[in-house]
């Protein structure tokens, strides 16, 4: 994650450190930060206020193109998968 440069697309894979729901401009939005031991990313699926599977503690890839809002690294409606 340390080394995925911005506006990029990257596949990301590391396993979820929290999880919140927060709205962002009226519309709900399910938060992570995803961290893989190099450094972590907020994922932000807009639109969700859960996603089954999707919680503190579950291993995952996610890929999409490494944003920056308001000087966090953001992933906005990444594609996923769930890591057994």
């Amino acid at each position: 994650i340390a080394e995925a440069a911005d506006r990029t697309p990257v596949v990301l894979r590391g396993t979820l450190s929290s999880v919140t729901l927060r709205p962002r401009g009226g519309v709900p939005a399910l938060e992570a930060e995803l961290d893989d031991g190099s450094g972590s990313i907020t994922v932000v699926w807009l639109g969700r206020r859960r996603i089954a599977g999707v919680g503190p503690g579950v291993a995952m890839t996610v890929s999409g193109r490494v944003g920056v809002h308001d000087g966090v690294r953001t992933l906005y409606n990444p594609r996923y998968e769930l890591l057994p």
